[in-house]
């Protein structure tokens, strides 16, 4: 992203919250896929990695904080045993950054043992906290992952297991993509408004769930579908097959846009859309909507790419006011004018102001003779604060380019996500406070253009009811507590008793 979070100014835009993955296999241990899962979930979180796996006597855990890479070797994966398991791969949004926070969840109790990763963010997970611990219960970590799972555990006490997650799913508001470990049983499941991706894939040996359906490829399986929200998924424990329980039901969907936008991999295919697709899509929409004629048509890697791909292919066929374009006309030039160093870490000292600025540098290079006397577009999936994109327009102007014309191929962020995204507050978002004009004064671009809602809701191929567009639109799917919502919703009373409702 342009704008994203930290110390390094290139990680000041909306971050990953987690990635999910659950496995049941025939005669094979489960540690191996889910470590080779993990690193294909890789991109959704990167400050721990954990795996939980069950023999059918024991159940067993690894969870550090680190890169996939950093957080296991060959010994851990030697004492994972069992043919059953689940892995997490974390970005922290809700819960203090530490190994008491990372996942899987691992809880023992009278009825077994639990694990459980999860994607996503509760809007009552204090609410609940606060009557289980009035209830005994003693709590580890400030996250709201281990409410979910003393939550699970209680009704298991008392139901049967199909039982005990709907009990929890009548209780927890929010957002969540769960996969969920009891005993050697492993189990999917997707809240309500499907607000987080989830899919399950056939292995030739087994069943895997999954945030994104590019870890089937990478363990050589066949995407069988998405989890539909409100939907229970339970793995076979032979890897046999998989049952299904609507659990929950509503009229609309949630679908958080921004996974389309930017925090899925491209080659993966979330709620039957191909992301790359979409992107091109968007891209294409995008020139519809706002097209510049410009020399240079160029992507911030490696966000914008996909998204400037679709724009100049779009700008070749049409000019800016949608009119065929003339044989000898072929649009605006698509160029990689930007290129990325990818051995520079996360995060690198920079004690003062030239020096932070100096790491647009190490980050990202011009191509002199790209830029030159050349007019650019500037293609990207998102402003957040401003100041990156600030960085790169005076970047290429100090490169020669005649002019920088921004264009962002998604909407205005104009207000914080509480669904699980880690993006800035209302007063640090740019958009929040500003006209478009106003931003691309900021930004010292001589034209900013987004794309409209409608656009996204039509390249998605769906109705903008059932998608998330809180952090576009200020309004949200959820009951939160001081914001409007964008329909009939609220959230479920906690009133102390926590084993309620009725079945």
């Amino acid at each position: 992203m342009t704008d994203g979070r930290g110390e390094t100014p290139l990680r000041n835009g909306p971050t990953e919250k987690c990635g999910v993955v659950g496995v049941s296999l025939d005669g094979r241990s489960a540690a191996r896929p889910l470590y080779y899962a993990l690193y294909a979930l890789q991109h959704r979180g990167q400050e721990s990695a954990g795996i939980v796996t069950h023999d059918g006597f024991q159940q067993h855990s690894h969870v550090e904080m680190g890169l996939v890479g950093d957080a296991f070797d060959e010994g851990d994966l030697d004492g994972l045993t069992g043919e059953a398991g689940i892995g997490h791969v974390r970005y922290p949004t809700a819960g203090s950054v530490d190994k008491g926070c990372a996942q899987p969840f691992s809880v023992s109790f009278k009825s077994g043992s639990l694990g459980l990763s999860h994607n996503g963010n509760l809007v009552n997970a204090d609410e609940i906290r606060e009557e289980l611990a009035g209830l005994g219960h003693a709590f580890t970590s400030d996250g709201d992952t281990e409410v979910i799972a003393h939550d699970l555990a209680r009704n298991l006490l008392e139901s049967d297991l199909i039982r005990a997650v709907k009990r929890t799913m009548g209780r927890i508001h929010g957002s969540y993509a769960l996969t969920i470990s009891h005993d050697d049983v492993v189990l999917g499941v997707r809240d309500p408004e499907g607000n987080r991706p989830l899919c399950i894939g056939k292995l030739d040996d087994g069943y895997v769930i999954a945030s994104e359906s590019a870890v089937i490829d990478t363990l050589d399986g066949e995407l069988v579908r998405d989890v539909r929200p409100g939907e229970l998924v339970v793995l076979e424990q032979d890897g046999s097959g998989f049952d299904s329980y609507q659990l929950v039901e509503r009229e609309h969907t949630a679908h958080c846009f921004f996974e389309h936008v930017y925090f899925a991999r491209p080659d993966s295919t979330i709620d039957g859309t191909l992301v790359y697709d979409a992107r091109r899509d968007l891209g294409r929409k995008l020139w519809a909507e706002s097209g510049v004629e410009t020399d240079v048509v160029m992507p911030v890697p490696d966000s914008g790419r996909a998204f400037a791909s679709g724009y100049a292919e779009a700008a070749g066929e049409t000019t800016a006011d949608g009119a065929p374009r003339d044989d000898d006309d072929d649009g605006p030039e698509f160029a990689e004018g930007l290129m990325k160093n990818r051995y520079v870490g996360r995060t690198f000292i920079m004690p003062t102001q030239d020096e932070r600025e100096r790491a647009v540098r190490l980050k990202l290079n011009p191509i002199k003779s790209t830029v030159e006397g050349k007019s650019v577009t500037l293609i990207d999936d998102s402003i957040v604060r401003g100041t990156t994109s600030t960085q790169l327009v005076d970047l290429l102007k100090d490169f020669g380019a005649t002019d920088v014309h921004m264009r962002i191929g998604a909407p205005a962020i104009v207000a914080p996500c509480y669904m699980g995204i880690d993006m800035a507050t209302r007063e640090e978002l740019i958009a929040s406070d500003k006209s478009v004009d106003d931003i691309a004064e900021t930004i010292d671009a001589d034209s900013l253009a987004y794309l409209s809602t409608d656009a996204v809701a039509a390249a998605l191929e769906t109705g903008r009811s059932d998608l998330c567009l809180g952090c576009v639109t200020g309004e949200y799917p959820y009951d939160i507590d001081g914001e409007a919502t964008d329909r009939d919703v609220t959230r479920p009373e906690i009133d102390g008793q926590a084993m309620g409702a009725d079945d």
